[in-house]
């Protein structure tokens, strides 16, 4: 920060931007001006740092992905990423703030948390030099957002039905529309479908006697007006001081854990929490410092199926070993000595006991969302089987599972039938068809977040979408919004396309490794136990610092 202007430091998230932030200022004995933008932050403190950076007040700024896009500032000289880019594209845009003019180049220092995460920030550096952009995956148009479509199509005046399918199947994601589904969706906006259509609150349309559709009452258009939009949030409490100075807001489940007298940072300052009335969190200035950071749900950014593609290049090409660092060249060539290296294309699964207990380690480089799914079907495989499995850990690049018993053959917990069988069970047994149902019908206009004069709480909201599924999965289980819920979570929350393809290449290419103790490769994943949600049980701090030994290697932080 020193050397440079003004430097731009990037992170992944709404909690890394808070705790880097705070970190910077307690190493700041130069007194440097830093200051902090992320989506969470009141609009006011976010114009206020914009402009503080636009007037040169600011030395640097750590800030989310609310900064990608949309403002320009020609004295940026520096980029800091912390932690990995997660995507050759991502990096370059961010790169891209950096020196702002003509004829001179950007620069940017990336800082990879672990191992694996230099690794992949060095693919990406690779990959932005060779100039291969990453690929977006297509995925069709969902009905939630098409049904919103039509409601605001319905608000502008009546429409006809072919008409309005001729103009939706003109956009490629619902290209492939037919005129039975999009009835359907009519039939949807019209009425809610058939366990819904005797309340009038879901009579939104009628046909008039030409065969147009029309809104049933101007009412409907006021309150689609109040809640159009494809992004649902998180339940939200604002953050505001007695005398009504907002700050930002935090997630619902994190107001949740907080009593009055307890603190937290945010926005770079120590809070202490007076009352929680409704919507809102009310705060003072702290006395005393504050170690808790607000914590939020939001999506992860994915590893993208080609950067994960380099990493497992490099991890096999020992020829370009020589390049990297010590500390990671050490790491791979103790892997390379004490067990193997996963090759491109091939699932490496690695088993070893631990103080009395048994794990299974594998390397599928498929990104955060698939290894949770998979370690969710896993577990509840394993625990059929009479292995008593105690929790599961996943990354961006592997998944560890730990059980009470050893794990002697693999295969048979990776076989493809674990879609057909597992994963539907455990899909209509947790939360994540009831999460994806919330958002659905929020977007669809079937549960109204907004009214004049006031908005839903999260808990309103939740209990109502909650009442709708289940009154849905009873008598109405082909429900248009009960496909687009398992549509959402068969993608979005469960990235089930990656996990499939996972689960072909395993019935080829698993190659099983038995260990006697946890390997180098292993020790990334396993010092993030504790640090990540887990479904059940715990390990003993203990192994954390005995893995380093025993792996042969030192752990960074």
């Amino acid at each position: 920060i020193g050397r440079n202007k003004i430097t731009l430091i990037f992170c992944n998230t709404r909690f890394l931007a808070e705790f880097i932030f705070q970190k910077l200022w307690d190493a700041n004995e130069p007194k440097y001006a830093i200051g902090i933008h992320h989506g969470s932050l009141s609009i006011e403190a976010r114009r206020k740092v914009e402009g503080a950076m636009a007037d040169g007040k600011l030395r640097a700024l750590v800030c989310t992905a609310s900064l990608d896009l949309g403002v320009d500032w020609g004295d940026v000289d520096c980029v800091i990423q912390m932690g990995a880019p997660k995507g050759s594209s991502r990096l370059l845009q961010r790169i891209g703030r950096s020196n702002h003019r003509m004829d001179e180049p950007s620069k940017a220092i990336l800082v990879p948390g672990n191992r694996f995460e230099y690794l992949e920030a060095q693919a990406a550096y690779d990959a932005v030099g060779e100039g291969v952009r990453d690929g977006e995956t297509f995925r069709p148009g969902s009905y939630d957002v098409l049904a919103q479509h039509v409601m605001g199509i319905a608000c502008a005046g009546p429409f006809d039905e072919d008409q309005l399918l001729a103009e939706v199947q003109s956009a490629l994601p619902y290209s492939a529309m037919d005129a039975a589904t999009f009835a359907r969706v009519i039939a949807f906006v019209a009425t809610g479908g058939y366990s819904l259509r005797a309340y009038d609150r879901f009579k939104k349309l009628v046909k008039d006697p030409d065969g147009r559709w029309r809104l049933s009452h101007p009412q409907f258009a006021a309150q689609h007006r109040f809640n159009a939009g494809i992004i649902v949030d998180a339940p939200m409490l604002e953050i505001r001081f007695r005398n009504g100075r907002k700050l930002g807001k935090v997630e619902e489940s994190f107001a949740s854990t907080l009593s009055p007298g307890n603190t937290f940072t945010f926005a770079g300052m120590a809070l202490e929490v007076e009352s929680i009335k409704d919507l809102d969190l009310i705060v003072r200035a702290a006395t005393k410092p504050a170690t808790n950071i607000p914590s939020y749900m939001g999506a992860r950014l994915p590893l993208t199926t080609h950067l994960a593609g380099r990493v497992r290049q490099m991890l096999t090409y020992r020829a370009g070993w020589a390049r990297f660092p010590d500390e990671v060249r050490e790491w791979l060539e103790m892997q390379a000595y004490r067990s193997q290296m996963p090759k491109p294309g091939q699932l490496l699964v690695e088993t070893f006991p631990h103080d009395k207990r048994h794990y299974m380690v594998t390397y599928p480089f498929e990104g955060w969302n698939a290894h949770q799914s998979l370690g969710m079907l896993i577990t509840r495989r394993m625990e059929s089987r009479g292995l008593m499995p105690m929790s599961f850990v996943a990354s961006d690049y592997a998944l560890g599972v730990w059980s009470l018993r050893p794990i002697t053959d693999p295969a048979p917990l990776f076989s493809s039938d674990i879609l057909e069988d597992e994963f539907v069970d455990w899909v209509e047994s947790s939360y994540l068809l009831k999460r994806a149902f919330r958002e659905v019908a929020v977007i669809s206009g079937l549960v109204e977040r907004q009214h004049p004069g006031k908005r839903k709480t999260g808990k309103q909201v939740t209990f109502s979408t909650d009442l709708i599924y289940d009154v849905l999965r009873k008598y109405e289980p082909d429900h248009l919004l009960l496909e687009a819920a398992w549509a959402d979570a068969r993608t979005r929350l469960t990235d089930v396309g990656r996990l499939g393809d996972l689960l072909d290449r395993a019935a080829d290419t698993m190659l099983h490794v038995d260990l006697e103790r946890v390997s180098p490769l292993a020790v990334p994943l396993l010092v993030m136990i504790g640090r990540e949600s887990v479904a059940q049980g715990s390990v003993d701090d203990a192994l954390l610092m005995e893995a380093e030994s025993l792996a042969g290697i030192a752990m960074t932080p």
